[in-house]
C-alpha cells in the first residue's frame, strides 16, 4: 500500500471511528484527478472536505506550499479557517495557525495560505512560488477574469510535482452562465466534478426541518429559484436575487445614437477596492442613459486617479463629475478640488437603495444602456440580495462580491437630467387628422393669454 493510500486509510479510519460516514464527501476528498471541482448547496460540509483533501497533499509533500483563494481575504477567513481549526482539533493535526498571513503549517513543514482575491498584489502573491495542491473557492462570485486567473496563474505554479491538483468549488450562481457554470454543468475544462446537497451532510441534525422552516419563513415554494439554488444546488435564472436587475435582452446596446450628448462621470474611491471610473450620456432628443465607458483600476495613487479623470473631461468634455466622499473621499474631493482644479461634487450616499430602485425601474424599461460585456453588466450579475437577512424595510446585500462599478454608475446615474425628459407633443401639419383641433387649441390659448395680460398691465399692445 502506498503513501497515498494509507493516508486516505487513516482518513477513513478516522470518520468512521465518529460513526458518520460521509460518502459524497469522501468520494470528493479521495478524488486522485488533477482538476477536480464541486458544486454544492449551503452547509453541505464542502470547505470540510477542502480542508481534508488539502491536509492528504500536504502530509504527502513536507515542506510544500498549499494555497486556499476566496473572492475576499474576509470571506477566506471566515468560511476556510474555522474549518481547519475544527479539523485540527478533532483530527489532531498538530497544525500550527498563524492568523496574519492567515497560514496553517503542519509538523512536517506543509503550508497551507489562505488568500483574498481582494489581497493587495494579489496575483503577483501566485505568481512564482510551486504549489502541490490549489483551491479556488466562491467560484460562481468571480468576474470573467477567473478563467485567466486558472489557465495563466495558478496552473503553472502545479508544474514542479505530477500529483498537484486544483479544486474549483462553489455553489450554483445567480445566472446559469460563466466559467463556474461550464465546467460544473457543461463538462468544460475535464474537470471531475462532485455534487451533493445538506440533506447528504451527516452532521447536520435535521437538515430536511430546518430547510422546511427556512421555506416557511422566506414564504418559498418548491419552485423558488433563492430555494433551489441554494438548498437543492439547481442552476437556476433568479434575476430576483440580484440587486441591479440587468437583462442583456433588453439593455444592451451596439452604438450610440447619433445625438448630442451630454456626459456625466461618476468616481467610486477604492479604500480597500479598486477605484471605478464611469461615463454615462444622455441627450434631449432620447429618453436613454447610456454606459458609454468604464475604467476599473486596483492600487492607484492620487496622482494616478487625478490624471485618468483628466483624460475622460478631455475625451468627453464632462459636464459634471460626482464622486463618493465618504470616509477619506471628503479629504480627497477637497485635494482635487484645490490642487487639481477639477470640480467634483459628492455623491448621493444615503439613498443608495432608493437609487437603486430607481435605476433597476429604468433597466426594466430599458431605458438604461450598457454593453453586455461590460464590466456594470457583469458585476450585475454577481451582486447578490441577502435575503436571510432581509426584512420588510431594510435590504441587505450579500457580502460575496463587491461592486466597485456598480457604485460609480449609481453616482453619476443619480445626477442625470435625463430625468426630466418628456416625450415631445407631435403638432399635425396642414391636412393632418388633429391639425383644426390644434389650431382651435392654439388660437384660444393665445387669445387667453393676450386678455390676461391686458388685466395685468403687461400687455404692449
Amino acid at each position: 500500500m502506498d503513501d497515498r493510500q494509507l493516508v486516505a486509510l487513516a482518513l477513513l479510519l478516522q470518520r468512521r471511528k465518529r460513526g458518520r460516514p460521509f460518502l459524497p464527501q469522501d468520494a470528493f476528498v479521495n478524488d486522485d484527478s488533477q482538476f477536480v471541482g464541486a458544486c454544492c448547496t449551503r452547509r453541505a460540509g464542502k470547505s470540510n472536505g477542502l480542508g481534508l483533501r488539502f491536509y492528504k497533499q500536504m502530509i504527502k509533500h513536507p515542506g510544500s506550499l498549499s494555497r486556499y483563494i476566496a473572492l475576499t481575504r474576509d470571506s477566506a477567513k471566515d468560511i476556510m479557517w474555522p474549518a481547519l481549526q475544527e479539523l485540527n482539533e478533532t483530527h489532531n493535526w498538530q497544525a500550527e495557525f498563524v492568523e496574519n498571513p492567515l497560514t496553517m503549517t503542519l509538523p512536517n513543514g506543509s503550508r497551507l495560505r489562505l488568500i483574498g482575491a481582494d489581497m493587495k498584489n494579489f496575483i503577483p502573491r501566485l505568481r512564482g512560488a510551486k504549489t502541490v495542491a490549489n483551491a479556488i473557492d466562491e467560484a460562481q462570485s468571480f468576474g470573467p477574469h477567473i478563467e485567466s486567473l486558472v489557465n495563466d496563474v495558478i496552473v503553472p505554479t502545479m508544474a514542479d510535482y505530477t500529483d498537484a491538483w486544483l479544486a474549483v468549488t462553489g455553489t450554483p450562481g445567480v445566472i446559469p452562465r460563466g466559467f463556474f457554470y461550464d465546467l460544473s454543468e457543461r463538462g468544460v475544462g475535464g474537470y471531475s466534478m462532485h455534487k451533493w446537497s445538506l440533506f447528504d451532510n451527516p452532521h447536520l441534525p435535521d437538515a430536511k426541518s430546518f430547510v422546511e422552516k427556512l421555506k416557511i419563513r422566506q414564504k418559498w415554494d418548491d419552485l423558488s429559484p433563492t430555494y433551489r439554488r441554494e438548498w437543492l444546488g439547481e442552476w437556476v435564472l433568479d434575476q430576483d436575487a440580484m440587486l441591479i436587475k440587468y437583462s442583456e435582452d433588453v439593455n444592451h446596446y451596439d452604438q450610440l445614437p447619433h445625438l448630442k450628448w451630454v456626459y456625466i462621470l461618476g468616481v467610486d474611491i477604492g479604500h480597500k477596492d479598486a477605484d471605478a471610473l464611469a461615463v454615462l450620456a444622455w441627450s434631449p432628443g432620447t429618453p436613454n442613459v447610456y454606459l458609454v465607458e468604464e475604467q476599473i483600476t486596483r492600487e492607484q495613487d492620487l496622482t494616478a486617479l487625478a490624471a485618468q479623470i483628466e483624460k475622460m473631461i478631455a475625451k468627453y468634455d464632462i459636464s459634471k463629475i460626482v464622486m463618493d466622499e465618504g470616509a477619506l473621499g471628503k479629504k480627497i474631493a477637497e485635494e482635487f478640488r484645490r490642487r487639481k482644479h477639477i470640480p467634483v461634487q459628492p455623491a448621493d450616499k444615503h439613498r443608495k437603495m432608493e437609487n437603486v430602485a430607481l435605476l433597476n425601474d429604468w433597466l426594466r424599461q430599458g431605458r438604461f444602456k450598457a454593453k453586455r460585456d461590460s464590466a456594470f453588466a457583469e458585476d450585475s450579475y454577481l451582486v447578490q440580495i441577502d435575503y436571510e437577512h432581509t426584512t420588510p424595510d431594510r435590504l441587505v446585500v450579500k457580502k460575496d462580491y463587491h461592486s466597485d462599478i456598480i457604485d460609480a454608475v449609481l453616482y453619476a446615474f443619480r445626477e442625470s437630467p435625463a430625468f426630466t425628459y418628456q416625450k415631445p407633443k407631435h403638432i399635425p401639419k396642414w391636412g393632418e387628422p388633429g391639425w383644426a383641433e390644434h389650431e382651435r387649441d392654439r388660437m384660444e390659448r393665445e387669445a387667453e393669454e393676450h386678455f390676461k395680460a391686458l388685466e395685468d398691465g403687461t400687455s404692449y399692445i
